[in-house]
Protein backbone atom coordinates (compact mmCIF):
# COMPACT_ATOMS: atom_id res chain seq x y z
CA UNK A 1 0.00 0.00 0.00
CA UNK A 2 1.44 3.41 -0.97
CA UNK A 3 1.04 6.00 1.45
CA UNK A 4 -0.91 8.83 -0.64
CA UNK A 5 -2.54 7.26 -3.88
CA UNK A 6 -3.67 10.09 -4.97
CA UNK A 7 -0.24 11.17 -6.16
CA UNK A 8 -0.65 7.68 -8.81
CA UNK A 9 -2.26 9.37 -11.34
CA UNK A 10 -5.78 9.55 -9.42
CA UNK A 11 -7.56 12.86 -10.32
CA UNK A 12 -10.96 11.91 -8.99
CA UNK A 13 -13.02 10.00 -6.32
CA UNK A 14 -16.81 8.13 -6.37
CA UNK A 15 -17.65 7.64 -3.01
CA UNK A 16 -20.79 5.12 -2.02
CA UNK A 17 -22.70 6.51 0.83
CA UNK A 18 -24.81 4.29 2.56
CA UNK A 19 -22.26 2.00 4.40
CA UNK A 20 -19.67 4.09 3.47
CA UNK A 21 -20.20 7.64 5.03
CA UNK A 22 -23.03 6.98 6.58
CA UNK A 23 -25.70 4.22 8.05
CA UNK A 24 -29.30 5.35 7.51
CA UNK A 25 -29.42 8.74 9.05
CA UNK A 26 -26.11 8.09 11.28
CA UNK A 27 -22.89 9.50 10.16
CA UNK A 28 -20.22 7.33 10.24
CA UNK A 29 -17.65 8.98 12.54
CA UNK A 30 -14.51 10.57 10.03
CA UNK A 31 -17.05 11.22 7.06
CA UNK A 32 -17.09 14.85 7.55
CA UNK A 33 -13.32 15.32 8.01
CA UNK A 34 -12.99 12.91 4.74
CA UNK A 35 -14.98 15.68 2.78
CA UNK A 36 -13.74 18.52 4.27
CA UNK A 37 -10.09 17.14 3.91
CA UNK A 38 -11.38 16.57 -0.03
CA UNK A 39 -12.23 19.99 -0.38
CA UNK A 40 -9.27 21.63 1.45
CA UNK A 41 -6.84 19.60 -1.35
CA UNK A 42 -9.13 20.25 -3.97
CA UNK A 43 -9.43 16.98 -5.14
CA UNK A 44 -12.54 16.16 -6.89
CA UNK A 45 -15.38 13.53 -5.66
CA UNK A 46 -18.95 12.42 -6.31
CA UNK A 47 -21.21 10.97 -4.05
CA UNK A 48 -22.32 7.98 -6.42
CA UNK A 49 -25.51 6.07 -5.05
CA UNK A 50 -27.59 3.00 -6.75
CA UNK A 51 -30.79 4.67 -4.96
CA UNK A 52 -33.49 5.65 -8.19
CA UNK A 53 -36.19 7.31 -5.55
CA UNK A 54 -34.09 10.39 -4.21
CA UNK A 55 -33.04 13.42 -6.07
CA UNK A 56 -29.35 14.87 -5.93
CA UNK A 57 -31.01 17.73 -4.16
CA UNK A 58 -32.56 15.19 -1.75
CA UNK A 59 -29.59 13.18 -1.28
CA UNK A 60 -27.53 16.28 -0.50
CA UNK A 61 -30.15 17.50 1.82
CA UNK A 62 -29.39 13.88 3.55
CA UNK A 63 -25.65 14.39 3.72
CA UNK A 64 -26.00 17.41 5.04
CA UNK A 65 -28.38 16.62 8.14
CA UNK A 66 -25.91 14.32 9.15
CA UNK A 67 -23.00 17.11 9.08
CA UNK A 68 -21.62 16.07 5.81
CA UNK A 69 -21.33 18.99 3.66
CA UNK A 70 -22.50 18.36 0.12
CA UNK A 71 -24.08 20.17 -3.06
CA UNK A 72 -26.95 18.59 -5.35
CA UNK A 73 -24.58 18.82 -8.07
CA UNK A 74 -21.75 16.45 -6.45
CA UNK A 75 -24.48 13.97 -6.51
CA UNK A 76 -24.14 11.15 -9.31
CA UNK A 77 -27.55 8.62 -8.74
CA UNK A 78 -28.53 5.82 -10.84
CA UNK A 79 -31.50 7.55 -12.63
CA UNK A 80 -29.82 10.14 -13.71
CA UNK A 81 -27.14 7.75 -15.26
CA UNK A 82 -30.24 5.68 -16.56
CA UNK A 83 -31.73 9.10 -18.23
CA UNK A 84 -28.78 9.98 -19.83
CA UNK A 85 -27.79 6.96 -21.34
CA UNK A 86 -31.34 6.59 -22.91
CA UNK A 87 -30.84 10.57 -23.90
CA UNK A 88 -27.07 9.31 -25.17
CA UNK A 89 -29.12 6.06 -27.29
CA UNK A 90 -31.91 8.07 -28.80
CA UNK A 91 -32.05 11.71 -27.90
CA UNK A 92 -35.85 12.68 -27.01
CA UNK A 93 -37.20 9.39 -27.10
CA UNK A 94 -40.39 8.92 -25.92
CA UNK A 95 -40.15 6.36 -22.07
CA UNK A 96 -42.49 5.10 -19.66
CA UNK A 97 -41.41 5.64 -15.76
CA UNK A 98 -42.12 2.71 -13.09
CA UNK A 99 -40.55 4.74 -10.74
CA UNK A 100 -40.47 7.77 -8.18
CA UNK A 101 -39.68 11.42 -8.23
CA UNK A 102 -35.73 11.08 -8.67
CA UNK A 103 -36.32 8.89 -12.04
CA UNK A 104 -38.79 11.38 -13.02
CA UNK A 105 -36.96 14.43 -13.05
CA UNK A 106 -33.59 13.14 -14.15
CA UNK A 107 -36.14 11.86 -17.41
CA UNK A 108 -37.47 15.35 -17.53
CA UNK A 109 -34.04 17.23 -17.20
CA UNK A 110 -32.42 14.61 -19.80
CA UNK A 111 -34.83 15.66 -22.47
CA UNK A 112 -37.24 12.40 -22.77
CA UNK A 113 -40.78 12.72 -23.62
CA UNK A 114 -42.36 10.58 -20.93
CA UNK A 115 -45.23 9.14 -22.20
CA UNK A 116 -48.28 6.24 -20.64
CA UNK A 117 -48.69 4.33 -23.82
CA UNK A 118 -46.45 2.94 -26.53
CA UNK A 119 -43.18 3.95 -25.47
CA UNK A 120 -40.11 3.36 -26.57
CA UNK A 121 -37.84 2.48 -23.51
CA UNK A 122 -39.33 1.22 -20.06
CA UNK A 123 -37.18 2.55 -17.48
CA UNK A 124 -37.84 1.41 -13.93
CA UNK A 125 -36.30 2.04 -10.52
CA UNK A 126 -37.81 1.46 -7.13
CA UNK A 127 -41.43 2.08 -7.13
CA UNK A 128 -43.63 1.49 -4.10
CA UNK A 129 -46.94 2.32 -6.27
CA UNK A 130 -45.92 -0.83 -7.84
CA UNK A 131 -48.90 -2.63 -9.15
CA UNK A 132 -50.42 -6.03 -10.88
CA UNK A 133 -51.45 -3.47 -13.39
CA UNK A 134 -47.70 -1.55 -13.82
CA UNK A 135 -46.50 -4.97 -13.96
CA UNK A 136 -49.09 -6.04 -16.97
CA UNK A 137 -48.21 -2.66 -19.01
CA UNK A 138 -44.14 -2.91 -18.79
CA UNK A 139 -44.55 -6.29 -19.91
CA UNK A 140 -46.48 -5.31 -22.75
CA UNK A 141 -44.40 -2.58 -23.86
CA UNK A 142 -41.37 -4.29 -23.91
CA UNK A 143 -42.54 -7.83 -25.41
CA UNK A 144 -43.57 -5.76 -27.85
CA UNK A 145 -40.38 -3.96 -28.95
CA UNK A 146 -39.88 -1.36 -26.05
CA UNK A 147 -36.28 -1.24 -24.81
CA UNK A 148 -36.26 -2.39 -20.79
CA UNK A 149 -33.71 -0.35 -18.66
CA UNK A 150 -33.79 -0.48 -15.45
CA UNK A 151 -31.87 1.82 -12.69
CA UNK A 152 -30.20 -0.68 -10.34
CA UNK A 153 -30.02 -3.94 -9.50
CA UNK A 154 -30.55 -4.44 -5.59
CA UNK A 155 -32.66 -7.03 -4.94
CA UNK A 156 -33.26 -5.49 -1.13
CA UNK A 157 -33.15 -2.37 0.75
CA UNK A 158 -32.93 -1.62 4.67
CA UNK A 159 -35.56 0.21 5.79
CA UNK A 160 -36.40 1.53 9.65
CA UNK A 161 -38.67 -1.28 10.14
CA UNK A 162 -36.68 -4.02 8.26
CA UNK A 163 -35.63 -5.25 4.82
CA UNK A 164 -37.89 -4.27 2.07
CA UNK A 165 -38.16 -5.22 -1.92
CA UNK A 166 -35.89 -2.77 -4.18
CA UNK A 167 -36.00 -2.32 -7.91
CA UNK A 168 -34.05 -5.63 -8.54
CA UNK A 169 -37.02 -7.39 -7.08
CA UNK A 170 -39.25 -5.35 -9.34
CA UNK A 171 -37.40 -5.49 -12.64
CA UNK A 172 -36.97 -9.22 -12.26
CA UNK A 173 -41.02 -10.00 -12.28
CA UNK A 174 -40.70 -7.66 -15.54
CA UNK A 175 -38.11 -9.69 -16.86
CA UNK A 176 -39.77 -13.29 -16.08
CA UNK A 177 -43.39 -11.78 -17.56
CA UNK A 178 -42.14 -9.72 -21.10
CA UNK A 179 -39.12 -12.51 -21.56
CA UNK A 180 -36.67 -9.86 -21.86
CA UNK A 181 -33.42 -8.60 -20.09
CA UNK A 182 -32.96 -5.34 -19.03
CA UNK A 183 -30.07 -3.04 -19.71
CA UNK A 184 -28.83 -2.43 -16.22
CA UNK A 185 -27.43 0.92 -15.32
CA UNK A 186 -26.17 0.81 -11.25
CA UNK A 187 -23.53 -1.16 -9.56
CA UNK A 188 -22.61 -3.83 -9.76
CA UNK A 189 -22.44 -2.50 -13.89
CA UNK A 190 -20.53 -0.26 -15.28
CA UNK A 191 -22.64 2.10 -16.80
CA UNK A 192 -22.89 4.52 -13.48
CA UNK A 193 -19.27 4.63 -12.96
CA UNK A 194 -18.83 5.41 -16.86
CA UNK A 195 -21.05 8.36 -16.59
CA UNK A 196 -19.95 9.46 -12.76
CA UNK A 197 -16.24 9.62 -14.76
CA UNK A 198 -17.31 11.66 -17.25
CA UNK A 199 -19.32 14.60 -15.47
CA UNK A 200 -15.59 14.55 -13.72
CA UNK A 201 -14.08 15.12 -17.34
CA UNK A 202 -11.82 12.03 -16.43
CA UNK A 203 -11.13 8.76 -17.91
CA UNK A 204 -12.37 5.30 -15.63
CA UNK A 205 -8.69 4.62 -14.98
CA UNK A 206 -8.14 7.77 -13.18
CA UNK A 207 -10.75 7.39 -10.77
CA UNK A 208 -10.95 5.66 -7.31
CA UNK A 209 -13.94 3.83 -6.26
CA UNK A 210 -14.53 4.07 -2.74
CA UNK A 211 -17.31 1.29 -1.17
CA UNK A 212 -18.21 -0.91 1.61
CA UNK A 213 -19.69 -3.96 -0.54
CA UNK A 214 -17.32 -6.10 -2.88
CA UNK A 215 -20.68 -6.99 -4.74
CA UNK A 216 -21.78 -3.67 -5.84
CA UNK A 217 -19.29 -0.72 -5.39
CA UNK A 218 -16.00 -2.77 -5.73
CA UNK A 219 -17.46 -4.60 -8.50
CA UNK A 220 -18.89 -1.89 -10.37
CA UNK A 221 -15.30 -0.10 -10.04
CA UNK A 222 -13.55 -3.11 -11.37
CA UNK A 223 -16.31 -3.50 -14.11
CA UNK A 224 -15.57 -0.23 -15.27
CA UNK A 225 -11.67 -0.05 -15.15
CA UNK A 226 -11.60 2.18 -12.09
CA UNK A 227 -9.29 1.60 -9.01
CA UNK A 228 -10.82 0.39 -5.88
CA UNK A 229 -10.48 1.09 -2.11
CA UNK A 230 -13.14 -1.40 0.29
CA UNK A 231 -13.95 0.31 3.34
CA UNK A 232 -14.98 -2.53 6.08
CA UNK A 233 -17.55 -0.23 7.42
CA UNK A 234 -20.87 -1.98 5.97
CA UNK A 235 -21.82 -4.92 4.20
CA UNK A 236 -18.40 -6.54 3.74
CA UNK A 237 -16.58 -7.25 6.92
CA UNK A 238 -13.11 -8.77 7.86
CA UNK A 239 -15.31 -11.81 8.21
CA UNK A 240 -16.90 -12.00 5.24
CA UNK A 241 -14.06 -10.76 2.49
CA UNK A 242 -12.88 -13.84 1.45
CA UNK A 243 -16.37 -15.28 0.83
CA UNK A 244 -17.05 -11.89 -0.86
CA UNK A 245 -14.00 -12.50 -3.05
CA UNK A 246 -15.00 -15.78 -4.11
CA UNK A 247 -18.17 -14.83 -4.62
CA UNK A 248 -17.53 -12.02 -6.95
CA UNK A 249 -13.96 -12.89 -8.38
CA UNK A 250 -12.59 -9.87 -7.81
CA UNK A 251 -9.56 -7.92 -5.06
CA UNK A 252 -9.94 -3.91 -3.89
CA UNK A 253 -6.80 -2.56 -4.82
CA UNK A 254 -6.82 -1.41 -1.31
CA UNK A 255 -8.68 -1.98 1.92
CA UNK A 256 -9.25 0.63 4.70
CA UNK A 257 -10.50 -0.67 8.27
CA UNK A 258 -12.37 2.64 8.58
CA UNK A 259 -12.47 6.30 7.52
CA UNK A 260 -9.63 7.31 9.20
CA UNK A 261 -7.60 4.80 7.49
CA UNK A 262 -8.61 5.95 4.09
CA UNK A 263 -7.59 9.34 5.21
CA UNK A 264 -4.50 7.62 5.67
CA UNK A 265 -4.07 6.61 2.12
CA UNK A 266 -5.63 9.64 0.72
CA UNK A 267 -3.59 12.00 2.33
CA UNK A 268 -6.38 14.25 3.45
Amino acid sequence: MTDNILTDNIKGLLLDLDGTLYHGGIMIPGADELIAGLRAKGIPFLFVTNNSSRTPESVADHLRAMGIEAQAQEVCTSSLAAARYIAGESPGASVAILGEEGLHRACEEAGLNIVSDSPQYVVQGIDRSFTYDSLTRAARWIAGGATFVLTNPDLMLPSDDGMVPGAGTLGAAIEAASGMTPVIIGKPHRHLMNYATSLLGIDPKEAVVVGDNMRTDISAGANAGCRTVLLLTGVTTEDNLERHKELTGISPNYICRNLADLRVLLGV
